[in-house]
């Protein structure tokens, strides 16, 4: 049984990856706040120990938790549009992912990864290979590359071995509501028109479970291969109008898509292009995709639409 550290425990990633690691027959450790109201969203498992800390406090939960083999960083302040662009907020992020990495090297860890981000790119007009010189547009970003810079030299110091997952778009249900996926199918099943971009840059989705699969066979085969960046992300790259499109169709044709309204982010819309070669080469074979894109929206569609009676029904079923 491995013990495993999750910061960000009751986000999307974070969750996801704890029940899979759970499954797996490991322990885990979720770190949230102490104020933490989303404590409902954790997975229900004997062998998840909450730990309520502030994640500044390293002496508190290291001295709660006392051993560990893997940390997963994925706790960032700051993603929403009023802050991403911060660099007050993004530096106490910095700051905070500093602290955390090294608490796991007093925790014994062997193994630490974080949560990076595409945005860390910039707008290239090529590939995203992960030896492409980095321009962040936004403050979010140049933390996050920052983030990286220093725990890569600090991770060396400590002898564990880092890695930085860039992830791409990925979605599935308990997404941010605020999500191009969860708009979309939210909002066209119910006949409401969805303000767009022109949706005729290039993009990739991936999902949720195929993502969390991803990061834990990227755990397992750690200990084989040497600190690095890696592209999380799926081999399904086409223009942002095509997934639209195939939305609306899964849909039934219900709602309005309304292109060119939608005010774009600060970076524009740049082609996205993830190249996953090392992802591939990491994983050693033990992970490929398992979702196509339409399962991964219709399984979406289908938690959004399933109804608390549909779901007592369900689990009275299930007895």
């Amino acid at each position: 049984m491995e013990r495993i550290v999750i910061t960000g425990a009751t986000g999307f990633l974070g969750r996801n990856l704890a029940k899979l690691f759970l499954e797996k027959g490991n322990q885990v450790f979720a770190l949230v706040r102490p104020d933490s109201g989303h404590m409902d969203l954790l997975p229900v498992h004997p062998n998840l120990q909450v730990i309520r800390h502030p994640l500044e406090e390293t002496e508190q939960w290291v001295q709660e938790i006392g051993h560990a083999d893997g940390f997963f960083h994925f706790a960032w302040g700051g993603v929403n549009r009023g802050e991403i662009d911060s660099p007050q907020v993004q530096s106490r992020n910095v700051a905070m992912s500093l602290d955390c990495l090294r608490g796991a090297g007093r925790l014994g860890c062997s193994i630490f990864m974080d949560a990076g981000s595409r945005v860390e790119y910039g707008t290239p007009d090529a590939p995203f290979r992960e030896d492409l010189e980095c321009s962040p547009v936004n403050a979010y970003g140049q933390a996050k590359w920052e983030f990286y810079q220093k725990a890569a030299h600090l991770s060396g110091m400590l002898g564990i071995a880092f890695f930085h997952l860039r992830f791409f778009s990925v979605y599935g249900p308990g997404d941010h509501p605020w999500s191009i996926i969860s708009t979309l199918t939210r909002e066209l099943p119910r006949g409401e028109k969805v303000s767009l971009s022109a949706c005729r840059h290039l993009w990739n989705f991936m999902y949720i479970q195929d993502a969390v699969q991803a990061v834990y066979e990227l755990y397992r085969h750690g200990h084989e291969t040497p600190s690095a960046i890696v592209n999380v992300a799926g081999g399904d790259t086409r223009p942002l109008k095509a997934f639209v499109e195939e939305i609306h169709e899964i849909a039934g044709g219900r709602g309005e898509l309304e292109y060119g309204t939608f005010i774009q982010a600060k970076e524009g819309a740049p082609d996205i292009r993830p190249d996953i070669s090392r992802l591939l080469a990491f994983t050693r074979g033990d992970w490929k995709e398992e979702y196509s894109f339409r399962r991964g929206i219709e399984e979406t569609m289908g938690f959004g639409t399933v109804t608390s009676k549909t779901r007592e029904r369900r689990s009275e079923g299930s007895k």
